[in-house]
């Protein structure tokens, strides 16, 4: 915690718009992680062991780079860890960045230190990371947090986003409105009359790629991209408003057995029907032995013989999990045409995000953009609890906690018609907390309205239309001149 207020002391004294970051690793992570960084005006290095790669982003994002090992204490000081906030890092080796925090803490004072563990035993012992050790304040594991993320679509079959704040209370479900549908053809303001006893807030429509601002007479059309906000307890009723009825996932079939297939394997294999296919010989082995009532089928997951034989045209869902997105692609296309459901594919590259999603291949998730909302939430300032990339990052909703009294801030004790959001910002929901002897006894979801008032330590969800929007909402939030 000490260190913590170290950094936002020492990023004030430069000015708000400027923290000093140092990025380790120039991986799908690394690179999402210096795109949203760098847009907000900060002072970004990026380090890695690749020049050629360090080339091209450092035309991309205009940022500095330095090539060598960021666990090396030369390297490191070249990257300007004597007066840096921030390390980030994030290279696929958990010995890297495990090193480089220790390093950074030790040679440097380096004030915050952030590393990506891909192990769970790490985490498993946080004595590890306590400052005595490899002194690491935050930590964050992306394969955990994409299978998490896919557990939950699995949960509500017909969503293309599900994103949870205040530690589950309230619900953001982004869906596609259909032909049909009880909403669809209607009016906003016609949600009080088909859901009398449930408070929800459409957040953002996006219709052919474009953001509307959701107003009473916006008119919902079929293909629209529709975001809801509800509590958690009513988002399945919600959802119904926009979709069909749909019966409930049974049988899954998971294409790839690398660290998120088996994850995502042994967290559902209980309650699903869980076929996992895997073209390596030796990590099926590994797989049979280490799941219980998952059915390991050894082959390639375009291989269309194989997934007749499989039963394809039974399979509610599937999941392509591989290390090549092309053979996502390709074999989510395939399931699809012959019979599964629903499909699902891990892709890197936003460009190619875009360019499937709503095809054969239903939802196309990227993991930097899924992960990165979890460091970023631990990066910016301004008492951000959560970020969640919406729309393969063009969009975010933000989880901020509101403090100070009302002369020391412009949020709190006044109504929302007062509260100056820049257009395309919307407060979609609060979260208000009850405390008893420093418990938390009871969350009070509200949807506000233009007479709303944000009280002292509110937890206010924000919807930004576009992410460059996010540092006026900081600015918004941040209280009197300390910005602490």
């Amino acid at each position: 915690m000490r260190e913590a207020r170290a950094y936002n002391a020492r990023s004030s004294e430069r000015g708000a718009a400027h923290v000093k970051i140092i990025i380790l690793g120039a991986g799908q992570v690394g690179t999402s992680v210096a795109e949203n960084l760098v847009s907000e005006a900060n002072d970004i290095t990026l380090v890695d062991s690749n020049a050629e790669l360090l080339e091209q982003l450092r035309e991309r994002f205009e940022a500095r780079t330095v090539c060598g090992n960021g666990a090396s204490p030369t390297t490191l000081r070249e990257a300007g860890a004597d007066d840096a906030d921030l390390l980030i890092a994030v290279t696929q080796s958990d010995e890297t960045n495990l090193c480089a925090c220790k390093v950074a803490r030790t040679l440097f004072n380096l004030p915050t230190r952030i590393a990506r563990l891909r192990s769970g035993e790490f985490v498993d012992y946080p004595e590890l990371l306590a400052p005595d050790n490899f002194a690491v304040d935050f930590s964050i594991c992306p394969e955990q947090i994409v299978t998490d993320y896919i557990k939950r679509l699995i949960s509500f079959p017909e969503a293309l986003q599900v994103l949870e704040f205040a530690e589950g209370t309230v619900s953001l479900i982004g869906v596609r409105a259909f032909e049909g549908g009880p909403l669809v053809g209607h009016p906003l303001k016609a949600l009080r009359y088909h859901l009398p006893n449930i408070e929800v807030r459409i957040a953002a429509i996006y219709r052919n790629g474009e953001a509307l601002i959701p107003e009473g007479d916006t008119i919902i059309v079929p293909g629209d991209e529709v975001f809801c906000l509800a509590a958690s307890v009513h988002i399945r009723q919600v959802m119904r408003e926009m979709r069909r009825g749909d019966h409930p996932m049974r049988r899954i079939m998971i294409a790839g057995g690398g660290n998120i297939g088996f994850r995502l394997a042994r967290s559902i294999e209980q309650d699903y029907n869980v076929k996992l296919l895997d073209v390596n010989k030796r990590r099926t082995q590994m797989l049979a032995t280490s799941l219980d009532r998952t059915l390991v089928l050894r082959g390639d997951s375009t291989d269309e013989k194989l997934l007749e034989n499989e039963g394809i045209d039974e399979i509610d869902l599937f999941v392509a999990l591989t290390n090549d997105e092309e053979d996502n692609i390709m074999s989510a296309s395939l399931a699809k045409r012959m019979g599964a459901r629903r499909t699902l594919a891990l892709i890197n590259r936003k460009s190619y995000v875009d360019l499937v999603q709503g095809g054969p291949i239903d939802i196309a998730i990227s993991p930097a953009q899924i992960s990165i909302g979890t460091l970023l939430a631990h990066v910016r300032r301004g008492d951000v609890v959560a970020v969640h990339s919406l729309r393969r990052g063009a969009a975010e909703a933000l989880e901020i906690v509101a403090h100070g009294s009302s002369s020391e801030s412009k949020v709190v004790g006044k109504p929302i018609e007062e509260i100056p959001l820049p257009r395309g910002v919307t407060i979609g929901a609060i979260v208000r907390n009850e405390v008893r002897d420093e418990r938390i006894v009871r969350r009070e979801v509200i949807m506000p309205h233009h007479d709303t008032l944000i009280e002292q330590d509110d937890h206010i969800i924000v919807f930004c239309t576009h992410k460059k929007l996010v540092r006026q909402v900081e600015k918004l939030f941040q209280v009197g001149f300390t910005f602490l």
